[in-house]
């Protein structure tokens, strides 16, 4: 990397921190933007590679910097203080090499008009590397009504929760059975110098350890593979549709689930629903990539007489929208942007999609709910209450492998087996 590229990634890295950080913006729509501004694939790796780092240990970072700036950085110090967040992530969690860390970051201070910082900039960056940055406890990083509900509703596994959700998530692969078996494709890999495990309980998951660009991933723009998390992956085995059965898929986007059900079954009939336009065209390019066919339309799925031709379906999968608390390793800035005035407005959400989609599922049908969120009122409760006012409505029991017993449904936890947190549960139609 050459020293202005890498002085570039450390600029970048401040503003994309800052956004999220000082101005509630989201972590994956600033990258968005700033990505296609750096040529090289690994100057992109490394930028993401600093932003999630620095947004994981937030709390220890802002803990050291509290503690060793003799005065307090003010609010228009925003780009300054995400600057010094990125030098800690390069130099504690990243471990890039010292040399190149400190001069790029220090030159980053210059760039961004702040030439008389430089030298406190290199004082702290220096202290960082000397001393090391002072552990904090991964419930920091989550704002006290939350780890107070996390804590209340998972007793047992919450520091496990905290801490796991703090790690960086491994690279899941889904292999599309329709261009080859997981084995083969595994030899690929292996072939381009990647290593895979293959885990036996699920069929189509692979686990790369390293992260790396999906440019990277033979066969992966002929459709070959997705990227896929393991326990997102397991929507499919809950909901498993009969050969040829119509199916719906309530909030689709970006389109993973619709097309690993093609991928195993390409005689369903499926119509793919999202509310947005833009994150539906995400959809037909996901589905377009992996060759499966479904009919895609933008609709409120809670609104039927906008969307629904009558003709009921067999089998319903509504991935509802959720706290996303099951993904916060994935997504770090969840922890920074959600307020607990969402919880309520998503619970409501929730049951309008419930309450609209079940008179669409036919008798003997099924309908599986699912979220990423970690919280009982989103899950256990919010399916409780649906059972309780549909008596037509039955729980099917899932097996241990979707998760712990959680009232009707399965929930797994962030780290299990590897994979995020999520929720399932399979409502049958009398």
């Amino acid at each position: 990397m050459n020293t202005q590229a890498g002085v570039a990634v450390r600029v970048l890295a401040a503003r994309v921190l800052d956004a999220v950080i000082h101005r509630g913006r989201s972590l994956k729509a600033e990258l968005a933007v700033v990505m296609p501004r750096l040529a090289d694939t690994r100057d992109r790796a490394l930028l993401e590679a600093i932003c999630f780092s620095a947004l994981r240990q937030r709390a220890a970072y802002e803990a050291a910097l509290k503690a060793w700036l003799q005065k307090p950085l003010g609010p228009r110090d925003g780009e300054l203080r995400a600057l010094l967040m990125a030098g800690f992530a390069q130099i504690g969690t990243l471990r890039l090499p010292a040399h190149a860390a400190l001069s790029a970051t220090v030159e980053a201070t210059r760039a961004l008009g702040r030439p008389h910082q430089a030298g406190m900039v290199n004082a702290v960056l220096r202290r960082a590397q000397r001393e090391g940055i002072p552990a904090a406890a991964a419930a920091d990083a989550w704002p006290q009504w939350l780890r107070q509900r996390i804590r209340t509703d998972w007793p047992q596994q919450a520091e496990a929760i905290f801490a796991a959700s703090a790690e960086a998530a491994p690279l899941w692969l889904r292999v599309n059975r329709q261009r080859g078996s997981r084995q083969a494709y595994q030899q690929r890999l292996q072939a381009a110098g990647i290593e895979a495990l293959a885990p036996a309980s699920f069929a189509d998951a692979l686990c790369v350890a390293a992260p790396l660009p999906v440019a990277l991933l033979p066969g992966f723009a002929e459709g070959d593979v997705s990227v896929q998390d393991l326990s997102a992956q397991l929507v499919a085995d809950a909901l498993a549709p009969a050969a040829g059965a119509r199916v719906l898929d309530a909030c689709a986007a970006p389109g993973g689930k619709a097309a690993h059900l093609l991928e195993r079954d390409p005689s369903l009939s499926l119509l793919a629903l999202d509310v947005d336009e833009r994150r539906l065209a995400r959809v037909s390019q996901t589905l377009q990539r992996v060759g499966a066919n479904a009919q895609t339309r933008a609709a409120d799925a809670s609104r039927t007489a906008d969307w629904w031709d009558g003709q009921g379906f067999d089998a319903i999968l509504l991935d509802a929208p959720c706290s996303a608390t099951g993904i916060v390793r994935r997504q770090p800035d969840v922890l920074l942007h959600r307020r607990a005035s969402d919880i309520d407005a998503l619970m409501a959400l929730q049951a309008r999609l419930l309450d609209a989609l079940w008179p669409t599922l036919l008798p003997g049908g099924v309908l599986v709910y699912a979220t990423c969120s970690l919280l009982k009122d989103e899950n256990q409760h919010q399916v409780d209450s649906f059972l309780a006012r549909t008596p037509d409505a039955q729980a099917q029991p899932l097996a241990a492998g979707f998760g712990h017993a959680c009232g009707a449904g399965r929930q797994r936890l962030p780290g299990e087996e590897g994979g995020d947190g999520f929720f399932y549960a399979r409502l049958g139609k009398r």
